[in-house]
């Protein structure tokens, strides 16, 4: 280094020139005389060896969880993947250029791996196209991504519910045998990164991240593939303000408006109204659960337990006010046979009254003919 120092200072002072010193990037960038680099270095595999594959490190620092639809099985994340690998073509020693050991160049520069994320469906891809370049040839690679992934909610315990969705990483450009996905550092320290970072307090909150890393056998090949599991637990507090405890209170309220004072007609009245709210709540609940569940949610049950016990109570009060109704018809005719029986009985009577008095008078006028 001192020699080539030396050599550069000597022949600026011999030309009469200014000390040119090699410490700048633009140094580094002409070392590795990226500007005469075809178009294939960017997109060929940097592999040295052949009968080993490429390997690929990643680790994921989830950063919110920006919303869970259950009608559609689907949840957005917005998370921070960070990717290094070795690209041997690529290398210095920091010596020769006043210890830079680091320059940040374009993505299209090198190659670089195309992620693909098996579970997306939607989002929008990362708009930094740099990378970090070391002088022993790794790269590194830090895109933030939002994706919309699909994953199988287990709702049975709704809203009690913990669910767990896979985001999984892979290559698809190349076999397993010239790529390789690994983690690089441990499921506990991404956690710990992900917790530090997460920006969220809504309604679901980041639990646990498990990592698995397995072969996928396609058709045209296998290939290595990383999945982060990313479990989180949903805060109840919201539904049970909004559903459970309205519920409560309204078949409460029904059992109290059944065995309350009032007539019957003005329990059926309270009652129906009731019933109409609770099924509000319902037309709520049906617009947040998926319509389709190989097992109904226990909150279904439950609305559905209440909804029956409210409409029973109705029917039963229907049942009182018909015997009610039944018992003053009944009422009606055994006072209006009291009636003719009573009628009957003083026609009678005084039909006998007036036998008597007949039969009376005819003994009277014999008498006097007698006379």
């Amino acid at each position: 280094m001192q020699r080539v120092f030396i050599a550069i200072l000597t022949f600026s002072l011999g030309t009469g020139a200014a000390p040119r010193y090699v410490c700048t990037y633009y140094d580094v960038v002409e070392h590795l005389n990226i500007s005469s680099h075809s178009k294939l270095h960017a997109h060929i595999l940097p592999k040295t060896n052949l009968k080993e594959p490429l390997e690929v490190k990643t680790d994921l620092v989830l950063v919110s969880i920006l919303s869970v639809i259950e009608k559609l099985q689907t949840v957005t994340f917005y998370f921070v993947l960070n990717l290094e690998w070795k690209n041997t073509f690529a290398t210095w020693d920091p010596q020769d250029f006043c210890n830079i050991s680091e320059v940040v160049l374009p993505m299209d520069t090198y190659w670089s791996p195309r992620i693909f994320i098996l579970e997306r469906v939607n989002g929008q891809n990362s708009n930094l196209d740099y990378l970090a370049i070391m002088h022993n040839g790794s790269f590194y690679s830090t895109q933030p991504f939002q994706a919309t992934l699909t994953c199988g909610l287990m709702i049975l315990k709704f809203p009690f519910d913990t669910q767990t969705c896979n985001l999984s990483i892979a290559c698809f450009l190349y076999p397993v045998t010239d790529l390789v996905m690994k983690t690089r550092r441990t499921p506990a320290e991404m956690m710990k990164d992900s917790q530090s970072y997460f920006l969220t307090d809504g309604e679901w909150k980041f639990t646990n991240l498990t990592i698995n890393e397995y072969i996928e056998e396609m058709d045209n090949g296998k290939f290595s593939v990383v999945t982060f599991m990313i479990s989180m637990k949903r805060r109840p507090t919201l539904y049970i303000l909004n559903l459970i405890l309205p519920t409560c209170a309204l078949y409460l309220l029904d059992m109290a408006v059944l065995f309350g004072p009032s007539s019957l007609e003005e329990k059926i009245n309270f009652q129906i109204a009731i019933i109409l709210g609770s099924s509000m709540l319902a037309v709520i609940l049906n617009n947040i659960l998926p319509t389709s569940s190989n097992k109904p949610p226990i909150i279904v049950v439950f609305f559905l337990g209440t909804f029956l016990l409210m409409i029973m109570a109705v029917l039963d009060t229907f049942f009182l006010l018909h015997q009610q109704r039944k018992s003053l018809r009944l009422d009606k005719v055994l006072r209006s046979f009291q009636r003719d029986a009573h009628a009957e009985l003083a026609r009678r009577a005084v039909s006998n009254q007036t036998r008597r008095t007949g039969g009376l008078s005819a003994s009277q006028k014999m008498q006097e003919d007698s006379v």
